[in-house]
Formats: structure tokens, C-alpha cells, sequence
């Protein structure tokens, strides 16, 4: 693996849109993923959470990432959430996604079932044996119930294709331990630490705010890298609301509302995600307005 990183900046995590029977609408996320490379965003992350990984079909889940691939047309980096815990069908997922011509891959750790650290490094090492392209170990123990500790990431450093983390623990002292001790890029999983991440020596975010703002997420990153540190920082206090507003409900329903509300043909998110209670739909839009982003 070359020592460039996957991508500096901010990739997005992009929403799935769907039409109203609940089917993937590829025509919409095509125009969406070339709004997002036309206003600067790093990278497009393809299946992640906010994607609806979860409830996408197999067929559903490759086509996604395939048409990811095809419309970004090596503009930017296309990166596939194959993560799941199973093992056997991760290493299945991603090998589909390496022969569409994903990128990287971003792996959530094991949930629901977890496993010990000596676990989550076998399950890890299963899946970097099988596959050519680098990978983001993804923490979200929020989510998952477990924590990928410091130093198991030290142990799956060591992999030669596994080559960043995903930290959305917004544990900072683990994440500083991690980038003292071992070799590999950290991107924030978080859009409220965009710019703490970055101060411990991060490479970027995976985020979410993205899809509503992709221009100054990209913004907020190309300052800190550009030396502009205290302009990074205005930008992230600026837009801390926003990014809030997107978690106002479980992700993605706030964002995919919000990418209804400024004209995308978003559509709802699949069961058991839930539409919002009037005051968070009024909430995401009286912000959405407070920043100008519709009227």
C-alpha cells in the first residue's frame, strides 16, 4: 500500500436516495454524488451508515457502490461500506465492491454479536487477506456496542492494507494514544471534531454534514491543511449547529429530510427508520433557513 492517504479532507457519507415505494432512485444519486464532486467534496462514501447499508439488498448494496464508481469516474475516491459481523459475508461484500471498482473499504466493527479485541483483529485480518484494497477500520461504539481499542489498532496497523480508522467515539485521549503509537491515518467520524481531529495530526472526516453543506466541510478541512488554523476553527463553531440539526434524529433521517427540504429528490428512508416528529422537521428546516440554504 503506497503511503498517500485514501483522502485528505472531507468525503461525504452519502445519503441513498429513494423513491416513494421505498426503491433505490440511481438517478438521483448520480446528479447528488456530481453536485458533491462539483462543489469539492474529497471523497464519496458509498453504503455507509447514512447510506442505509442496514436494509439495502446484496444486489442493492454492489449496484450502489457500482454506480458510485461509474458517475464519480475516477474524480475522486469512491470508498464502500462492506462492514457487517459476519465475517464470512464482509470479505463477500467486499470482494464485490473490488470488482466494481470501489477505492477502499470502510469496515464497521462487528455488532450486535461483537467479539473480544482478539477477535475483532482476526475478523480484520480475515477480511485484509482477501482483499487488494486499503481499509478504514470504522469505531463507532455508539452503534455498535464495542470500542476498537488503542491498542488492537496498533495491532491492525501492522496490516499492510489497513491503513486508517474512522473515529466516532469522540473519545480523544484513545485517539490521540492511537495516532502516537501507530502508523496509520485517522479521519473523524464525527462533524462536531472536525477540527480537534485534525489538531491531533487527522487526515479528514467521513461525514455528514457533507451531504447538506459539501462546500464548507471541504472548506473547513482545505484551511486547516492551507495553515488558516484559526479560520478552520470559525468555520467548524460556525456550521456546530448544522451539523447538530442532522442528529436531531437517528441518522439519516434528519439529512435525508434536509436533502428533501433543499430539493433533492431524497425520499424516505426505509423501515424501521421512522419520519421525524413535527418539531425536528421544523427544527431541520429552521436551521437549514437560519444558514441560508433555502428560504
Amino acid at each position: 500500500m503506497s503511503n498517500q492517504p485514501i483522502f485528505t479532507g472531507a468525503a461525504v457519507a452519502i445519503i441513498t436516495p429513494m423513491y416513494e415505494d421505498g426503491t433505490v432512485n440511481y438517478d438521483e444519486f448520480r446528479r447528488i454524488v456530481d453536485d458533491q464532486i462539483e462543489k469539492g467534496t474529497d471523497a464519496i462514501v458509498a453504503c455507509g451508515t447514512t447510506g442505509e447499508s442496514s436494509t439495502l439488498t446484496d444486489d442493492e448494496h454492489i449496484e450502489v457502490i457500482r454506480v458510485a464508481v461509474e458517475q464519480a469516474n475516477g474524480r475522486v475516491p469512491v470508498i464502500a461500506g462492506t462492514g457487517s459481523n459476519d465475517t464470512a459475508y464482509c470479505i463477500m461484500l467486499s470482494k464485490e465492491a473490488e470488482k466494481v471498482g470501489a477505492d477502499a473499504l470502510l469496515l464497521v466493527s462487528p455488532y450486535y454479536n461483537k467479539t473480544s479485541q482478539r477477535g475483532l483483529i482476526a475478523h480484520y485480518k480475515a477480511v485484509a487477506e482477501a482483499v487488494n484494497l486499503p481499509i478504514i477500520l470504522y469505531n463507532v461504539p455508539s452503534r455498535t456496542g464495542m470500542n476498537i481499542q488503542p491498542d488492537t489498532v496498533v495491532e491492525l496497523s501492522k496490516i499492510p492494507n489497513i491503513v486508517a480508522i474512522k473515529q466516532a467515539s469522540g473519545d480523544f485521549s484513545a485517539t490521540a494514544r492511537i495516532a502516537a503509537e501507530c502508523d496509520i491515518d485517522i479521519y473523524s467520524g464525527n462533524d462536531d471534531q472536525i477540527v480537534p481531529i485534525l489538531a491531533l495530526g487527522g487526515k479528514g472526516v467521513i461525514s455528514v454534514l457533507s451531504n447538506v453543506a459539501p462546500a464548507e466541510t471541504h472548506e473547513m478541512c482545505r484551511k486547516w491543511f492551507d495553515g488558516d488554523v484559526q479560520g478552520s476553527i470559525e468555520m467548524q463553531l460556525k456550521y456546530l449547529e448544522l451539523a447538530n440539526a442532522m442528529f436531531c434524529d437517528v441518522n439519516p433521517i434528519p439529512v435525508k429530510e434536509a436533502m428533501n427540504m433543499l430539493g433533492w429528490n431524497a425520499g424516505p428512508c426505509r423501515m424501521p427508520l421512522y419520519p421525524m416528529d413535527d418539531a425536528n422537521n421544523k427544527k431541520v428546516a429552521d436551521t437549514l433557513r437560519k444558514y441560508g440554504l433555502i428560504k
